[in-house]
């Protein structure tokens, strides 16, 4: 068994300690427990705690040493894949590069000290941080103000999708209960719409991945609320009649949500409110560079224009000034940039992605050829190996590969346009070297998957933990030891 694959449990050994403690004169015996590594009994704690709050038996807890546990997390840490450690090119996240100057701020004393009930006369530095990344962000995007409410991405969605309910209520207009939404949309759209009891009306896309104008028109009518796109779309595709689509839904009294999911590529050079569009998301965690996955944390302010803007919630921030940290580094980020650098982070992510796009479109087919913004789809393998009966390889197994390499893999199976999606998006805090490491690996699987598939097929080989059955995970999982 490795190192790594025991349990800190495994390696615990009685009377072994990582850590010695002085004795206190005022209650000897505590720190005499502590020091030996076992727990203390109630009496250790008699003078310090009522007796209806101590244990009655002593803590199970392993006896290690301080080499042990050093090894055994560092270990575990590194069977976890991070944008530290590696080339993360997920498509529609854009996980990017979070600067540790944005870290060495937000865990500042000065603002981790400050307690969320304090007088608001006590936090004025805390209020002028909210303030200042609210001008920045209107500046960035053209809407007029934004909340700090929502927690996270899809919460934005909620959110401005109530405050677009609200904008028609107020209007007695209580008839607009549908919403349209593209069929390349981000999964989460046409779930946040229903979260808030809205009827979702698909729009289908064209042959060039883009809205499909014509099929839209008979969809407008005195039941829409509004639409909600993102723009690069999910395939990484400008919007280019985004002009007439904000017209025809303006005047058909409907409202234009942008999910600014995709606002990376933009920044600097194109604003959703000049397009049209009436209220906004924006992923702090995604396009302002501040910690992505896991669950968190996260933040996903929701902008307004001037339609919307006597509906936004005051206070623009929850209870406790939303996730205050996350709203730290991100406008830590936008103040190291300043506004000549932050005009240069779109431009870089669209190079990355058109270079690897062009790179590799001889083995990986590539259903719109055409000039992509920051991210790209290809749909499977030209040549998977697939002969003779043999089985060919899939995106699934290209992805699996991968890890194989030391790479993360992109976004597969989304969207869901293409049967064998492979969307990859590299951002701008990439090197060259890194964008030619990865171009080099993915040709390298393409041509094992055409001579072997079965190589791929059983990928990853060389990761701690083989392919599980995903399947049987979803179906039967397993929430406890």
């Amino acid at each position: 068994m490795r190192y790594y694959d025991k349990l800190i449990f495994e390696l615990s050994h009685p009377g072994r300690t990582g850590y010695s403690l002085p004795a206190s004169r005022q209650y000897p015996f505590f720190a005499e427990k502590c020091s030996s590594g076992a727990a203390a009994d109630s009496a250790g704690f008699a003078t310090v705690l009522p007796n209806n709050l101590l244990r009655g038996t002593a803590l199970d807890l392993p006896e290690v040493s301080e080499v042990d546990v050093a090894r055994h997390y560092t270990n575990l840490s590194q069977m976890n894949f991070g944008v530290d450690t590696g080339f993360y090119p997920l498509g529609s996240c854009t996980m990017k590069y979070n600067p540790k100057i944005n870290e060495e701020i937000a865990n500042h004393p000065l603002f981790t000290g400050l307690h969320p009930l304090q007088p608001a006369e006590t936090v004025k530095g805390a209020q002028e941080v909210i303030d200042g990344l609210d001008k920045a962000l209107a500046a960035i995007t053209g809407m007029k103000h934004f909340t700090f409410l929502p927690c996270a991405g899809a919460h934005g969605e909620l959110t401005g999708l109530m405050l677009m309910r609200e904008y028609h209520m107020a209007r007695g207009d209580a008839a607009r209960t549908k919403v349209i939404v593209p069929d390349s949309a981000h999964g989460t759209n046409p779930a946040s719409a229903a979260v808030c009891g809205l009827e979702i009306v698909e729009v289908k896309s064209g042959a060039d991945g883009l809205v499909d104008v014509e099929s839209l028109k008979p969809l407008l009518g005195p039941d829409i609320a509004g639409i909600m796109m993102t723009n690069p779309n999910t395939l990484g595709l400008f919007e280019r009649q985004i002009g007439e689509i904000a017209k025809l839904v303006h005047e058909c009294g409907g409202l234009l949500y942008y999910d600014g999911a995709n606002m990376n590529p933009l920044l600097g050079k194109v604003r959703p409110g000049d397009m049209g569009f009436d209220i906004m998301h924006l992923n702090l965690h995604k396009t302002f560079s501040t910690p992505h996955g896991g669950g968190g944390p996260g933040s996903g302010p929701v902008g307004v224009g001037e339609r919307v803007l006597p509906y936004l919630d005051v206070p623009r921030t929850s209870g406790f000034h939303g996730n205050f940290g996350v709203m730290l580094r991100a406008y830590a980020y936008i103040l190291m940039l300043g506004k000549q650098n932050v005009k240069m982070a779109g431009p870089l992510a669209v190079l990355g992605a058109n270079y690897i796009k062009e790179s590799l479109k001889d083995c990986y087919k590539l259903p719109i050829p055409t000039v992509c913004k920051h991210e790209f789809v290809f749909d499977g393998l030209i040549d998977d190996g697939a002969r003779e009966g043999k089985a060919g390889a899939t995106t699934l197994d290209v992805a699996k590969r991968l890890l194989d390499y030391g790479f993360h893999a992109p976004t597969i199976y989304f969207p869901l346009l293409f049967h064998q999606a492979i969307m990859i998006e590299p951002t701008e805090t990439e090197s060259l070297e890194t964008l030619d490491e990865f171009i080099a690996v993915m040709r390298k699987i393409a041509a094992e998957a055409a001579e072997d598939p079965d190589i791929l097929h059983g990928a990853p080989h060389n990761t701690p933990i083989g392919r599980p059955d995903e399947t049987a995970a979803a179906r039967n999982p397993i929430l406890k030891a």
